[in-house]
Parts: structure tokens; C-alpha cells; sequence
């Protein structure tokens, strides 16, 4: 079943994008609407109505009950909501284009819509994937995302925003199977398609009813975006590490492509300290993951609408101007390491390659370990030389879990090239953890 278009007083901005389409998405047809003149783009993003979010969501369970109870990969309720997200787009002027891909023997898609004009050689994408799992008709995971960013991509075109870089949303096929609609579409990109994408955007699971507010930490400058929003409605952020490498910015990332994005948490448990950060309850984010109560009523209509608006704010300040957001250069660790309780200091190891001279002043150091205590740890940055920088200090009177920080170390002295260790001891009895990824940013 696919749902009728709403109507809608929309009109876009800028000439088409002559041939883009046709190098980005190989093989396949693209429906091109004729863009209107539009008035001049506001400076600022505007606010984005979480109760169209909201209609979207249900226009999407709606799509689930009548197929089936769900909107996964290969199913009928997958494609009639492609089918549902392409009209609107269709409608507002978009050039719109429906990619297939096989996956297990059942054929998937992609949707990929270009607002026309923008710099085609300066590309900000923002994506979600549409598909949900077989058990429900996943609302929270993943319809928020996918409906607030056709949200924003409908106010883009209703307000008339010109911007300078191209502007391009996606949504994406068996995400919830591993990645493989992203990854289809990434791998089959040309090189010279593929270079000039400048920033990735993604967005999975933004409306959790037990919500945290988690940006990604790929890459600092996207990163930055997003906090500083949050830090200007009064929102405090932390880095996002339950989905980590788990959803489709992964597919952007291993491809060189900077990535960043926003996240509520899906089922781990929500923590005292973050309880007294945020509110709620110290139960789970999402208690209806990948279940079948994963419906309209599992969405927190608070963190939906800062989300959606954090979305609007990231379109409109990334694609003005003419300069492209800067992306640094990423090596990382995500191997689990076990931290002994009151042991030894155990290491994980990055190998910088591809970088002359010396690394830089303010080199990001960026430390995730899961620990009952951080208190009890003492973590330090081991540079190729030898040359220790202490991170973290022994701080007994610290009892919170978990280290989840960026930090910026003046590495100036030191040769970038070579291995750099991320050294974690344990220094006090009954409390045990891992360290789960370590990551160096060059800018």
C-alpha cells in the first residue's frame, strides 16, 4: 500500500544538477522535477515541526500494519514505504532515484534524492536507513531518522534554502542485515563521485523513549556542529559508542568519507549519571528494540523534535558557504582489551602511516573504555618515541563508570609516523572493564 502524497506549497531552489545522478547511482533511473524560483535562503535553519515527524511516523506504522506488521528488507511493507518517501519527494521538487540490490537472494533498495543546484564538486549527504526488522514495524529504529531528515528535506524545499554545496538525502535499504544497502551504494560509486561527497550525516534511532543525547566523534569538525547546538539549547552531549561502526555511516567511513551524526541509545542501560544528566529512568533507552512494540507510542517526542531540529541546523550550516568542512585523518582501534582489576597495564595500538613530520599540537585522542570504576584507572598516550602524556590520573574519589572523552595532547615533539599505544592500569581492587576503541585524529 502506498500512502497519497500530502499536499503541499513547495518549491526548490537552483538549476538541476545535469549528469550527477547518473555517475553517483550507476544503472540507475533517475524522475526529475522542474525546479521553481524560490526566495533567498534564511540565515538561519529554520525550526522543524516535530508534529510533521510525528505524521510521518505514522504514515510509516501505517505502511507496516498494512504489510505484514513490518517494513524489513525484502518485504511489501519496505517497498511501499520507498514508494511512500519517493512521492514526497517527487512532489517537492527533488530528483529522485530508486537503486536494487540483491541480498540473499531478494532484491532491496536504495532512494537517493539530490536537491538541484549546489556545487556538484562539494557534496553534504544525510542519510538514514528506512528498512526495519521483521518483528515490528520499527518506528523508533529506524523511522525516526528516516522521518526527520524527509522532514528537513522537505523544509529545505518549502522554504526555498539555496545552498552553495550539494545537497543529497538517502535512505537505505538492510541496514538492520549489516549495512548493505549503504555499502552497495558506496562500493558501486565511481571514484570521482565518491570524492566529492565531503561529509556524510547519519541518523539512526533519534527519538528513544528513555533518551540520551549521543553525537558521533568520527570527525571533529561534524562533531562540533552538533555539540555546539546542543550546548546552545542548554542539552549536554556525550560521544556515541553503543552503535558505534554498527550503522551506515560505516559504509562512508571505511570508504575515507568524514562521517558524523546523532543517536538516543537502543538497549543498553541508561546510567545513574546519565539519569541525573538527561532524566528519565536507569532502564533501558529503547526498551522496545528491535520488538514488536516498537511503534508510535515508543517515541520521545522531546528528543525527536531537538533532533530534527540539530539535523536542520547541520543542513544549513554545512552546505553555505564555499568552503568545505574539514575532515581529519582517522586511525582506530576497536578491538576489545581486557583491563585486569588491579593488574598490569594493558595497551591497544594504532600504526600511523601516510603522515610526515611531526604530529600536531593538537592531536584528538579519542578514549572509550567500559569500566565499573574510571576512578580507579590511570590512562596515558604512548607516542612511537616512547614519550608518555597521562591522559587520565588515579582519582579514587571518582566512582561513576565508563571513560568516553576526546582528548587534545600537544604531540608537536614528536614524529607522527609510527605506532602510538593507548596504555590503561587498573589501580584498585573489585572493579573490572575493557578498553573498547582508540582513536587518533590529524586534522
Amino acid at each position: 500500500m502506498t500512502l497519497p502524497v500530502r499536499n503541499r506549497a513547495l518549491t526548490v531552489a537552483g538549476l538541476a544538477l545535469a549528469g550527477l545522478l547518473a555517475g553517483a547511482v550507476p544503472g540507475a533511473t533517475a524522475a526529475t522535477a522542474e525546479p521553481a524560483t524560490a526566495e533567498p535562503a534564511a540565515a538561519a535553519a529554520p525550526d522543524i515541526p516535530v508534529t510533521a515527524v510525528k505524521q510521518h511516523l505514522t504514515d510509516l506504522q501505517s505502511l507496516a500494519a498494512a504489510n505484514g506488521g513490518n517494513r524489513a528488507h525484502g518485504r511489501a511493507g519496505f517497498r511501499a514505504s520507498i514508494d511512500f518517501v519517493k512521492a514526497e519527494l517527487d512532489a517537492a521538487g527533488y530528483t529522485t532515484t530508486v537503486q536494487q540490490f540483491t541480498y540473499s537472494g531478494t532484491t532491496g533498495y536504495n532512494l537517493v534524492a539530490d536537491l538541484p543546484g549546489g556545487d556538484p564538486d562539494q557534496v553534504i549527504m544525510v542519510g538514514s536507513h528506512l528498512d526495519s526488522v521483521t518483528s515490528g514495524p520499527g518506528i523508533n529504529d529506524n523511522g525516526s531518522g528516516s522521518a526527520a531528515i524527509l522532514e528537513t528535506a522537505l523544509t529545505v524545499a518549502r522554504t526555498g534554502h539555496q545552498p552553495s554545496k550539494h545537497l543529497r538525502f538517502a535512505w537505505w535499504g538492510a541496514e538492520e542485515l549489516g549495512m548493505v544497502g549503504s555499502r552497495y551504494y558506496v562500493n558501486n560509486l565511481p571514484p570521482s563521485a565518491r570524492s566529492k561527497i565531503k561529509a556524510y550525516l547519519n541518523f539512526d534511532m533519534i527519538g528513544s523513549p528513555n533518551p540520551g543525547y549521543f553525537v558521533y566523534d568520527d570527525d571533529p569538525a561534524l562533531e562540533k556542529v552538533f555539540k555546539d547546538w546542543f550546548t546552545g539549547i542548554g542539552v549536554p552531549t556525550e560521544i556515541e559508542t553503543e552503535g558505534d561502526g554498527r550503522s551506515d555511516h560505516a559504509s562512508f567511513k571505511s570508504a575515507g568519507i568524514p562521517v558524523g551524526g546523532l543517536f538516543t541509545g537502543a538497549g543498553r542501560t541508561k546510567t545513574s549519571a546519565q539519569v541525573q544528566k538527561w532524566g528519565g529512568t536507569a532502564t533501558a533507552f529503547d526498551r522496545c528494540y528491535h520488538s514488536s512494540c516498537d511503534t508510535t507510542a515508543n517515541i520521545s517526542d522531546t528528543a525527536l523534535d531537538r533532533n530534527s531540529d540539530a539535523i536542520a541546523h547541520a543542513v544549513w550550516t554545512l552546505t553555505s558557504g564555499t568552503t568545505t568542512p574539514p575532515a581529519g585523518k582517522v586511525f582506530q582501534n576497536t578491538t576489545d582489551v581486557p583491563v585486569p582489576d588491579n593488574g598490569a597495564a594493558v595497551t591497544s595500538s594504532v600504526d600511523v602511516i601516510g603522515i610526515t613530520g611531526a604530529a600536531p599540537a593538537d592531536l584528538a585522542v579519542g578514549v572509550d573504555i567500559v569500566h565499573t570504576c574510571r576512578g580507579d584507572l590511570v590512562v596515558d598516550l604512548v607516542a612511537p618515541d616512547g614519550t608518555v602524556h597521562n591522559l587520565k590520573p588515579y582519582s579514587p574519589s571518582d566512582s561513576a563508570d565508563d571513560v568516553h572523552a576526546t582528548y587534545t595532547v600537544d604531540a608537536s615533539s614528536q614524529t607522527a609516523a609510527g605506532t602510538w599505544k593507548l596504555r590503561v592500569q587498573d589501580r584498585a581492587r573489585y572493579d573490572t572493564g575493557y578498553i573498547d576503541s582508540f582513536k587518533l585524529t590529524f586534522p
